[in-house]
Order: C-alpha cells, then structure tokens, then sequence
C-alpha cells in the first residue's frame, strides 16, 4: 500500500459489498511499511465508517510484547472493532506457544490478557488456534476450551479448503460444526472461514494447489446451514496464496517476483458480486442458498484456470505444484436469480463450442462446465432467447507453457 488512496479505494470497496471490518493480519509489527499501511486504513477507516482489528501472524511474531505497542496504538481508536465493548483481536496460529510459561494457555493469560488488563483493556480474543496440537487444521473440541479458557473464542483458517492429502473432495464443514459446537458448549464464539482457493507458487517449500474449483459457493451453502456468530473471508488481498478478492496493490507484493509472476493481470474483484448477497442473506439469518438474490435482476462471475492440469510446465523450475492432480480442467460459474425467475438458463461457451446450457433457479446457483483451450464465455439467457448479461474471458486457456505453471483463476463478471 503506497498512500492513504489505496486504503480509502479498499475501506469503500468493502463497505459497499457488506464487509463490517478488515482483520489487518500483521506478520512485523515494527517495520515502515507496517507502521504506514496501518495508519492509512485507520484514517480511511474513521473517514467511511469502517471498522478494523488485528490478527497477529504468530509464525513470525515472537511473543505478545513485540505487538502489543503497535495494539496499544490503536485499541483507543474509534474506528477499532469492539465486540461487546471489547477490542477484538486474533491471531494467525500461536495455540502451541507458550513464552516460557507452563502452558500456551499461561503463556497468553499472563503476557498478553493480564498485561492488558493491567491498563484497564479487555481484549475479545478470538484466535487461529488450530495448530494447538502441534500441526495446523486441527479440530477444536471439548478439551481444547477446557485447556485454553484465555479465548473468548476460535478461528479456523485451515477449515476453508480441503487438505491436499484428501484429494479430489468437495470442502468439508465437519471441522467447523465441531468447533461452533464445541465453542457455544464453552460459553464461546466461533469465527467460520470463507475462501476460493489456496494457490501458492513460490519456492520448493511453497509450491501447492487446494481445490478452488467450486469451494467458494459450497463454502457459502455451509455458512449459511450452519449460522457461525462470526465470518471471515480468506482474503481481501494475500495474492501470495491466490484467494484476494480485493484490490492487489502492487506495492506489496513488489519485493516478490515469483508472486508477481501467478498475481499480476488475474484480477478476482468479480467474486465480489457473488459475495455482497450472501452477506446480507447471512446477516438477515437466511440458511438456504435459494436465499441468496441478486440486488438487481441478476448477479454473477464465472472462474477458470488459463493452463490445463496436464501441463508439463518443463520450463518452470519449480514445476506443478503439490495437488494439481486434484484440480478440475472446468468453468466454475456461479449466478444469482430473483425469487420470481423462471426460464433463464446459462449458455456456456468454451473454445468456441456452447459445451452446456443450464438450468436454473432463485437464488445461487453454481456449476463446473469442462472446459476447453481457447476463449471461454458465459450468457445468461431468458425464457425469450435474449442474453441478460454475458462474460467474456480476458484469457485464453492453453494446454501448455514455458512459463510459470500457474494454477490462479481469471475471474469474470457476468
């Protein structure tokens, strides 16, 4: 982020569809880049009404006393999330650390509550904790919040995907059915994650593909059966994992070319369209998919990978990534219909051929079409054969490359 009109671009983007406040994720709490980002989107925040808080990267950050001055900053700020008159705060993993203390549950009683509650501040801590058993995705249950009474309730990153060791799978939500179970059994809260893909091609260590195919509006189905107290959508902008669905400034990601190289020209804005709905649907309590209508006469995106999963991407060095096995050579459509729709069908075109004429119904739909090489387009189409609104691809898919084997998703509005 460069300046205070790049936050007042994303604050506004994500007032518009819904979004209630951005968990500013903080990896170094020091740094300039850190220290001005911040300040811009809080002065952004206060001038639109928008609200923020702090998710601390734990897998950087040492101990609470490396960020609890820039939290000490900005907890008195007005345009600070509080939860019941609390500040909230999470955390990105940080449930195995205990900083020298007897436990992890001691470790962030002692350095971060009792320190706070020393100045008169009373955090609501809703942390990533999944990796208290020492590995990441794991479930809350009975005796994680009989062992952690520091929380005031979970967050869930590793639940929005499936695991890459599960294959070809659609997302599961038993993890988090568990959790919210658990939580509420405890007195606690549950913050459901929400996400399109993880894609991430950087080096040998961090190379892999987690299904992206469809998860975003089957994910949006298990939100709504399941009604958490909280959501959180993976993410506004991390275009290093290739689930941005916001604005991807290039000033962050200016330092990382082989992210540059998967992020630049794939821009996902588009699943806003498909997003704004369901936030009012969820916020308005609705369970059912059929819910979820446009606020026009109809909304819509479609998705696809440019580069087929056989590619042998012989000139990329780092090669396919850990999962592609799994990935669907398709066009992932999703549309949003009024309650009173009737006779409107979705014509799919892929390498010049309609390859699928759909049907549909109020509220969200969604399907995956194989696709083909070449141009790829979507219409929506009425009883009377005339297109509602269409989406073009802004890419051709191809079979193979010599360039970087990149498995993101071009985005398109319809």
């Amino acid at each position: 982020m460069s300046g205070l009109d790049e936050a007042v671009q994303d604050v506004t983007d994500a007032k518009q569809m819904g979004l209630d406040a951005f968990a500013l994720n903080v990896q170094q709490p020091s740094p300039d880049f850190t220290t001005s980002s911040v300040g811009w989107l809080f002065e952004a925040a206060n001038q639109n009404g928008f609200k923020l808080f702090f998710s601390f990267d734990m897998t950087t950050i040492g101990a609470p006393s490396d960020f609890l001055p820039l939290f000490n900053q900005y907890v008195g700020n007005a345009a600070y999330y509080q939860h019941e008159s609390r500040p909230f705060v999470s955390t990105f993993d940080g449930g195995a650390k205990s900083f020298g203390a007897s436990s992890p549950n001691q470790g962030w009683q002692q350095q971060f509550k009792d320190v706070l509650s020393g100045q008169g501040i009373n955090p609501f801590f809703v942390p990533d904790f999944d990796d208290y058993t020492g590995s990441a995705g794991s479930t809350y249950d009975s005796t994680f919040f009989s062992n952690y009474g520091v929380v005031d309730g979970v967050f869930s990153w590793e639940s929005a995907w499936p695991e890459i060791s599960e294959g070809l799978v659609n997302v599961s939500d038993s993890k988090d059915q568990a959790g919210l179970q658990a939580a509420h059994a405890a007195n606690k809260v549950y913050m459901m994650p929400l996400s399109s893909l993880q894609f991430k091609h950087i080096d040998s260590g961090q190379n892999w593909y987690r299904i992206g195919e469809l998860n975003l509006p089957e994910r949006i189905g298990q939100v709504l059966a399941l009604q958490p107290d909280f959501v959180e959508i993976i993410t506004w902008n991390d275009a290093g994992e290739s689930h941005y669905i916001g604005n991807n400034w290039p000033e962050a990601i200016s330092g990382a070319p082989a992210i540059q190289a998967y992020s630049n020209g794939y821009d996902h804005t588009s699943w806003q369209d498909v997003l704004a709905p369901f936030i009012t649907a969820y916020k308005a309590g609705k369970t059912s998919l059929k819910d979820v209508t446009p606020f026009g006469a109809f909304a819509g995106a479609y998705w696809y990978r440019p580069l087929l999963k056989g590619a042998s991407c012989s000139g990329d060095s780092l090669g396919k990534p850990q999962g592609w096995e799994s990935a669907q050579d398709t066009i992932n459509i999703a549309v949003l219909l009024p309650s009173n729709t009737s006779g409107t069908t979705i014509r799919v075109t892929s390498g010049g051929n309609v390859v699928a004429n759909l049907a549909t119904t109020a509220g969200l739909n969604y399907a995956a079409v194989p696709i083909s090489t070449g141009a790829q387009k979507v219409e929506l189409v009425d009883a009377s054969g005339n297109v509602l609104g269409a989406g073009s691809s802004t890419q051709d898919v191809v079979a193979d490359t010599s360039g970087t084997c990149n498995f993101n998703y071009q985005v398109v509005h319809i």
